[in-house]
């Protein structure tokens, strides 16, 4: 086994290279990680190729021989190179993969962007059967195309493809800066742009958490997954024939309740919350289609997403850097 990794130095490529040295199910796996901006170190099981997607000899190097593709390497809101990355480059992997004599499976990472996120009203829970619809920019647009992509190749070409959807992926401590009213914020919203600055500050030296509010006024729920959670998932999928042609909703079994967290951190660490007004829209990813095809389920649920990233130490060789604009 060959693993083709793409996007192997972010944060779920650098989590399911370490699944798979140390599963002893994949003891004899070989890893090739295609890597872009930064590198990583070769091992014995583990090369490294550097180059883009978008280049097509670059990818029909890096699937030389490559048994199976983890295809992770995605583009946020950079409308100069999303369409060069996200859909040249799956076109070319796709492309090679499609007439290699070693290739086995192509599992593609994509995300909840591909159905709306918290954009979009959803009557009912949001299963693989609901149809995409991208919310404004570049980067939504893209994860609908790549989906589309994929199945359209396993319907021209037979191919064994898969996709896991998966929503927010957290690790460490990022849930704790998710909700920062300072200018170590993770992701959005950009709480600090959305009360009065003097309030900002005080909230981030106190903090304080935002407790998000819904069209509707209630506390909005939202989906999220640990990285561990995804990576386990992904090593479920491979090789799994109930996975062949497949698409999974992978998340917590239930979303995350903005109520819910204010709640958990008042108790347990003291800490207060400011409602926030926003017109988003409570959704709820079904992942009852993974639990029941791949036999996998979430180890994360609410309590241990919070406790983990609010007790996470990071060390000094450690520090917080997003790599990606959006």
């Amino acid at each position: 086994m060959l693993i083709l990794v793409t996007g192997a130095t972010g944060k779920v490529g650098q989590h399911f290279i370490s699944g798979v040295l140390n599963d002893p199910g994949f003891s004899q796996a070989r890893i090739r990680a295609l890597c872009h901006n930064r590198l990583r170190p070769e091992t014995e099981r583990v090369e490294v190729i550097s180059g883009s997607i978008a280049d097509r000899e670059t990818v029909a190097k890096a699937l030389a021989g490559v048994t199976h593709v983890v295809h992770l390497a995605t583009c946020k809101e950079i409308p100069a190179d999303v369409m060069d990355v996200t859909v040249k480059g799956l076109f070319w992997l796709l492309e090679e993969f499609r007439t290699s004599p070693t290739a086995r499976q192509f599992v593609l990472i994509g995300g909840d962007a591909a159905i709306g996120h918290f954009f979009y009203h959803h009557e009912a829970p949001i299963t693989e059967a609901t149809p995409h619809q991208a919310y404004p920019g570049c980067y939504a647009l893209s994860k609908v195309l790549e989906e589309v992509m994929l199945e359209q190749f396993r319907i021209q070409y037979g191919i064994n493809t898969c996709c896991l959807r998966a929503p927010w992926i957290m690790e460490k401590d990022d849930f704790r800066f998710s909700l920062s009213f300072g200018l170590d914020v993770f992701g959005g919203p950009d709480w600090k742009t959305l009360v009065p600055s003097a309030d900002a500050e005080r909230y981030a030296r106190n903090g304080t958490v935002p407790l998000l509010l819904d069209a509707d006024g209630r506390p909005l729920k939202r989906n999220f997954v640990h990285v561990e959670d995804l990576v386990s998932a992904i090593l479920s999928a491979i090789d799994n024939p109930r996975a062949e042609g497949q698409l999974f909703n992978i998340c917590m079994d239930r979303p995350v309740d903005y109520g819910e967290v204010a709640g958990y951190l008042t108790r347990t660490r003291g800490l207060d919350s400011i409602d926030i007004a926003s017109q988003f829209h409570s959704n709820w990813m079904d992942n009852s289609k993974a639990r029941y095809l791949l036999d996998w389920s979430p180890a994360y649920d609410l309590e241990m997403l919070i406790d983990s990233a609010w007790d996470y130490e990071r060390s000094k060789d450690d520090p917080r850097i997003v790599w990606y604009p959006g």
